[in-house]
């Protein structure tokens, strides 16, 4: 019998599981050489720890790990239903509100390790919390996609700390009640972004969409979809979502920089973003609020069938 220590959080409606204790040592080293090992020794214990039955599709995994990088308070490493991200806006909020819950954090900054660099974060006496995330840029902009059923889907492919495409187009109003029609629309232009070899940089795969759409309410300036790698969707804003989005107005002059823009998402939950100017594109600065909704142990019997997870 394995035991997991977890802390679960919320943030904007979106998931986050803690993992506090009972993972195997991933070893010395970067956040980037832990993931590696991760993935090719340890990968089961994923399965575990975020698919049925003990989790679900939308539930975003977060490994705590000592940092190497001695300016951070922690190390973290993101996974999900279908295997690894980068980094995790949503989530990171939720870590730093679970290091908090913990005692190992108060009000003040706080830096974390990522597998794409170290995230500065800020936890604010009234409970927001900021997150300064990795540069964001545009690569591509206003790209023709055939969808089929769809026609032609334009946007742009822009990194948040992973990569996305944007677009403006959309079969429907981005409200709860077309979750689904929204799901499978996201679904086509994610596969057609496969089929005609439309990647972010170096070759990557685009493994998120967003649809941007106008503002519903008079306090934000836009509303979003977003679907994730696991094929669901986003129940928050998205934290990287919004960073590539606002690389991109920023890219066309419609942000300038320090000004805030609130991103709300399909929920109706709103991230604030601003960013600053860098070297190749934005330094996003993503604004958010998480919630505590459970803690406990996992626990797993090698003799259960199910023991490792159903799924992928």
């Amino acid at each position: 019998m394995h035991s997991i220590d977890f802390i679960d959080s919320h943030t904007g409606g979106e998931p986050t599981r803690v993992i506090t204790a009972g993972f195997p040592d991933l070893g010395a080293g970067s956040m980037r050489e832990r993931i590696g090992r991760f993935r090719t020794q340890f990968d089961h214990w994923r399965r575990a720890a975020v698919l049925e039955p003990r989790g679900s599709d939308a539930l975003v995994g977060a490994l705590l790990l000592a940092p190497e990088d001695a300016s951070a308070c922690a190390g973290v490493i993101y996974f999900n239903n279908v295997g690894y991200l980068g980094m995790c806006g949503h989530g990171t909020i939720g870590v730093v509100r679970t290091l908090a819950h913990m005692g190992r954090i108060g009000p003040g900054r706080c830096r974390l390790e990522t597998v794409v660099g170290v995230v500065d974060t800020e936890l604010f006496a009234d409970g927001r919390i900021m997150v300064e995330n990795v540069e964001s840029y545009r690569l591509a902009r206003d790209v023709a996609l055939d969808v089929p059923s769809h026609g032609k889907v334009r946007g742009d492919v822009a990194w948040g700390g992973n990569w996305f495409f944007i677009t403006e187009d959309a079969p429907c109003a981005v409200e709860p009640a077309n979750i689904k029609r929204l799901t499978a629309y996201t679904e086509a232009i994610r596969a057609s972004l496969v089929r005609q070899g439309i990647t972010g940089a170096d070759g990557a795969e685009i493994d998120h969409v967003e649809i941007s759409a106008p503002p519903d309410r008079a306090d934000i300036d836009a509303r979003n979809f977003v679907l994730c790698p696991g094929m669901t969707h986003d129940r928050s804003p998205c934290g990287t979502g919004t960073s590539a989005k606002v690389a991109c107005l920023a890219a066309d002059g419609k942000l300038e920089p320090g000004r805030i823009w609130r991103q709300a998402g399909i929920l109706g939950t709103v991230f604030e973003a601003s960013y600053q100017t860098g070297s190749r594109g934005v330094m996003p600065r993503i604004t958010g609020t998480a919630w505590i909704a459970a803690s406990g142990r996992l626990h797993i019997d090698e003799h259960d069938p199910l023991a490792w997870g159903a799924g992928a």
